[in-house]
């Protein structure tokens, strides 16, 4: 199993939680968390795969603006993108 595939696999649990946290919490100012939340369970999906990932994290990269964390987030919004731009950097490095 590769770096990221393991670092997605060990993290499953809360960032399965957490996509869908945010959906609830802040799609009203961040409609973009929806896109996020299908972006991460395509990933999942490739990842389990053994697809390649690159695709995926270009997509999540452009939602995101680079992981960019808003102001008016809460804790979990921001561990969320954290966790996504690690995953991402593990990527990149394999």
């Amino acid at each position: 199993m590769t770096t990221v595939k393991a670092y997605l696999a060990t993290h499953y649990d809360k960032l399965d939680f957490y996509t869908h946290a945010i959906t609830n919490a802040h799609s009203q100012n961040h409609p973009e968390v929806f896109a996020v939340r299908d972006q991460y369970v395509q990933l999942r999906a490739d990842a389990s795969a053994g697809h390649q990932l690159d695709h995926n994290f270009a997509k999540l990269r452009q939602t995101t603006h680079d992981y960019a964390i808003p102001d008016d987030v809460c804790p979990v919004f921001e561990a969320t993108y954290h966790m996504l731009a690690q995953a991402d950097k593990l990527n990149a490095s394999a």
